[in-house]
């Protein structure tokens, strides 16, 4: 099977959690046989943090301009099994037209973002990597996120086939490591600052730091503002690449899991740093969404916060209870949430003739 992908990045992990997914999961289709030509604008901010430059069995095309390289998309596109447009790709619109001209029957759109895209386009915004007249052109879409964005997506932007393609860890780059001094802790959090996610990661992260001033806390991620509210016991890295996520991750006693609240009101929408962190051995420690029971069983594979007072209670369990739940989730990671899980679901959904949610039945959807 061929599939030609039109996404935001798979050559720089900065900023962004797209990169290391289409990585896990190109790999995996690779494995499976399939030829993978990805499309990527090469803009400067990824370019000047470039982590990748190629996979092998697969084709990065990176490009300036559409106009530049839309006769090679056409031909690529037009031999395709199946082709992708993803949330957040520059030249979507674009993408989405040559689909509908050259490979009429094999257009897929994955939102890698949903709860986002949703929250915008309720707030009456535009969404730029949209089609000005929805979903209804592509035979599948596929959702980072279950719940009720399945069902959203069919009522407001007009998918006429919809399945949850969730996030997943690739195994062999996210594994327990030796412990790296510049990350040891007791708390860790790794993600990019985003303004709607800060209450979380004050209640759950930051006012366990002021609390616990004889505890070590690690923030790493880009983004973080001047103003942000560090305090002395909390140090900052201010990009981890991939490749150190492992070592940071098996350095930390405890890592948190914080949810876009977009994301969390749809619900069924683990974060990849979560399937990360689990498949590093690294007990995790998250807000709560609906759902979330679906990937990881609370109390047993992952501990679930809502308060400082319960962030705290987590923080000062014994090492061997920690160690008893990093064990449990990476059980689970492997055994249920690999790239290579998600890429055999992707196939099975590519080689279905029949509709992937029916919304009399939700439940079937959403489920794990």
């Amino acid at each position: 099977m061929k599939l030609v992908v039109f996404g935001l990045t798979v050559t720089s992990s900065w900023g962004n959690g797209h990169a290391t997914l289409w990585r896990g999961l190109i790999r995996a289709l690779v494995r499976r046989g399939c030829r993978v030509v990805f499309f990527e604008r090469d803009v400067p901010w990824y370019a000047e943090h470039r982590d990748l430059t190629e996979i092998e069995g697969a084709e990065i095309v990176l490009y300036s301009e559409w106009a530049e390289i839309a006769p090679r998309a056409r031909h690529e596109t037009r031999g395709a099994d199946a082709a992708v447009v993803t949330s957040y790709c520059p030249d979507a619109v674009a993408a989405a037209d040559l689909i509908a001209d050259e490979a009429p029957g094999c257009g897929v759109f994955y939102d890698m973002d949903t709860g986002v895209t949703l929250a915008r386009l309720a707030a009456g915004e535009q969404v730029p990597y949209l089609p000005p007249e929805g979903l209804g052109g592509f035979d599948l879409v596929l959702s980072y996120t279950g719940g009720r964005a399945l069902e959203a997506l069919c009522d407001d932007l007009g998918a006429r086939r919809v399945a949850p393609l969730y996030g997943h860890v690739d195994p062999e780059v996210h594994r327990p490591s030796a412990a790296d001094a510049r990350f040891a802790c007791d708390l860790s959090y790794l993600g990019t600052y985003a303004a709607d996610r800060q209450p979380g990661v004050e209640a759950l992260f930051l006012e366990p730091a002021r609390l616990r001033r004889d505890r070590r806390f690690v923030l790493g991620g880009a983004g973080y503002p001047q103003a942000f509210p560090w305090t002395d016991n909390v140090w900052f890295v201010r990009h981890l690449p991939p490749a150190d996520h492992p070592s940071f991750f098996s350095s930390s006693r405890l890592t948190l899991n914080v949810t876009r609240p977009d994301m969390a009101a749809m619900g069924w929408c683990p974060s990849g740093r979560l399937f990360e962190a689990a498949a590093c051995g690294c007990p995790v420690l998250s807000d709560r969404f609906p759902g979330l029971e679906d990937f990881f069983e609370p109390g047993r594979e992952v501990l679930v916060a809502d308060t400082t007072e319960e962030a705290l209670a987590a923080l000062d369990r014994s090492p061997e209870e920690l160690a008893a739940i990093g064990r449990a989730a990476r059980e689970r990671t492997l055994g249920e949430h690999t790239s290579d899980r998600r890429a055999q679901e992707l196939l099975d959904l590519l080689g279905e003739s029949r509709p992937a949610y029916a919304a009399p039945d939700l439940q079937q959807a959403v489920g794990a």
